[in-house]
């Protein structure tokens, strides 16, 4: 199992730490947060190889981290001179007998850990010093690779020529999977993990036995024909024979069949739960780490529901998960207690969830907690018709709409106030929650969720009960009964209060859409002010 990951100089990676948890890793972030990156890095250090091809064979200076080069570039210019960027990745494992021929002490840590490990690293060749030398009188942003080499080597210094069977590694992308070439380089790997060696060896024989029997066959009366040409210099029969290269190998043309229908031809969302099921396998013991991307691709809510269940059902301790996903419902179901939130070089870790939390959220997988990982500050209310109402408290305010503060205002739907803000206090989330007081004492509301709240960067904001018991009378209150109904067009024959409580989100939706002056309910234009300034 890996405990913990380093990436220096890889793409958007200037220079990021992570430390997964031996079992799941969820990894969630925005567009361009680095989940693609994380797990492309992983497989490169695991494997030394990019989809089977050697590092240098795939090498381009876009793999480096842009804002290292131009730093360097700059520099250079500048007439100093710094060191030629460079690509480290380092893989620590866990100290366990089978990786012992991988420990030693050749790492970045400091203080000095000796440990299991390997690591993958991207320099300047030295052999090419003088060609260096002259690219590096006038530097560009496209760094000259071809001048560099790559090490991959265990942490005990010794050099690896291919990936050691401890470090297993399948790799599912359900966002692209490949079919046109009927299997792909993963799939390849991961049902090779499948077959024994005997096994292997005996459909080896046979294919090859197929192929000379085609050469003995069904080619024996062409060659006939062939031999008589005297296309050769000297005459030697040319003939026609079946390639026994490791090019025609029968990896490369036995493939799975789906219900008697070719892999490639099967559905992407099929495809991706074959995938994901080969490499999870209870007897797939040689897999020692999975890495999925975005499950939710291509699959409908119900094949969705399936597929998660299988990936619960099939993970053991043996298997280390690593899943990308943009799919609430896939973070809620397979636990928040395993997030890690990417964001370019930063991560956050949910640490402090309890149980009880996580089994909360699981039982509610349909409700949008990635809106509350991902915002980079939110404002909590009860329904839809505070989320409008405060929409316009915030507009009229600030001259913006909260979003584009980075604000995103969330209804919790009935949920559990507590349970949403130990979320957001896990994961150090800036929030400001707004609810109704109920005819209960806001101070004693506050006492079941004391221990959540703080004053820099995550406050509570209740009504007082004099003011009304909810949003509607605390809006009549803050407003007057005539100024109100001229906002909401409602004439004196109509309840104001009857009718801003039975038409919630239609009074709220006149509110935010009328010109006239709104004085705002003192807790929400103090939660307001709150979230904008923390």
């Amino acid at each position: 199992m890996i405990t913990k990951i380093r990436i220096c100089g890889y793409r958007i990676y200037k220079d990021f730490t992570l430390i997964p948890n031996a079992k799941l890793n969820i990894l969630v972030g925005d567009n361009d947060a680095g989940k693609s990156t994380l797990m492309e890095a992983i497989t490169l250090g695991l494997n030394g190889r990019v989809g089977g091809r050697g590092v240098l064979e795939e090498l381009n200076p876009h793999w480096f981290n842009t804002e290292q080069v131009e730093e360097f570039v700059k520099l250079r210019k500048a007439g100093k001179k710094p060191a030629l960027p460079e690509i480290l990745i380092e893989l620590y494992l866990h100290d366990q007998a089978e990786l012992q021929v991988l420990c030693g002490a050749v790492n970045t840590d400091v203080p000095t850990n000796a440990c299991p490990g390997v690591f993958l690293r991207i320099f300047p060749n030295e052999e090419y010093q003088d060609m260096l030398d002259e690219w590096l009188k006038d530097p560009s942003p496209l760094l000259p690779v071809e001048y560099y080499n790559c090490e991959w080597r265990s942490f005990a210094d010794r050099e690896l020529t291919k990936r050691p069977r401890a470090l297993s590694v399948a790799t599912i992308d359900s966002r692209t999977v490949k079919s046109s070439a009927g299997v792909d380089y993963h799939l390849r790997q991961i049902l090779s993990d499948h077959l024994e060696t005997p096994e292997k060896a005996a459909i080896s024989l046979d294919f090859r036995n197929i192929k000379a029997g085609m050469t003995e066959g069904a080619l024996a009366d062409v060659n006939g024909r062939l031999a008589t040409l005297g296309a050769s210099l000297q005459a030697e029969p040319i003939a026609l024979a079946m390639d026994q290269t490791s090019r025609t190998s029968w990896e490369s043309v036995v493939i799975p069949h789906v219900d008697r229908v070719p892999f490639a031809m099967a559905g992407q969302g099929q495809q991706a739960a074959i995938k994901i099921s080969l490499a999870m396998k209870r007897h797939s013991e040689r897999v020692k780490i999975v890495m999925i991307e975005e499950p939710e691709n291509h699959l409908s809510h119900t094949s969705l529901t399936t597929l998660l269940d299988r990936i619960e059902a099939l993970a053991t301790d043996d298997q280390q998960l690593f899943v990308s996903t943009h799919s609430t419902y896939v973070l809620n179901r397979l636990g928040l207690d395993a997030l890690h939130l990417l964001n370019r070089n930063k991560v956050s870790k949910i640490t402090e969830l309890k149980p009880e939390t996580i089994s909360y959220f699981q039982r509610l997988p349909g409700y949008d907690t990635l809106r509350l990982v991902l915002a980079k500050k939110v404002v909590l209310v009860e329904g839809p018709s505070d989320e409008i109402i405060f929409e316009r408290v915030f507009a009229d305010l600030f001259g913006m709409r909260p979003m584009a503060a980075g604000i995103d205002v969330v209804s919790m739907r009935g949920l559990s106030l507590a349970r949403c803000l130990e979320l957001c206090a896990a994961i150090n989330k800036p929030v400001a929650v707004m609810r109704d007081n109920d005819g209960i004492d806001p101070a004693e509301l506050r006492k079941s969720v004391e221990e959540w709240l703080d004053e820099k960067g995550r406050g509570l904001f209740i009504g007082a009960v004099a003011d009304g018991q909810t949003l509607e009378p605390q809006l009549i209150t803050a407003n007057g009964e005539p100024h109100l109904r001229d906002v909401l067009g409602i004439t004196s024959a109509a309840n104001l209060l009857t009718w801003m409580t039975r038409e919630k989100t239609e009074g709220a939706l006149r509110i935010a859409n009328s010109e006239k002056i709104l004085i705002p309910p003192q807790y929400m234009q103090a939660a307001a002010e709150f979230i904008l300034s923390v």
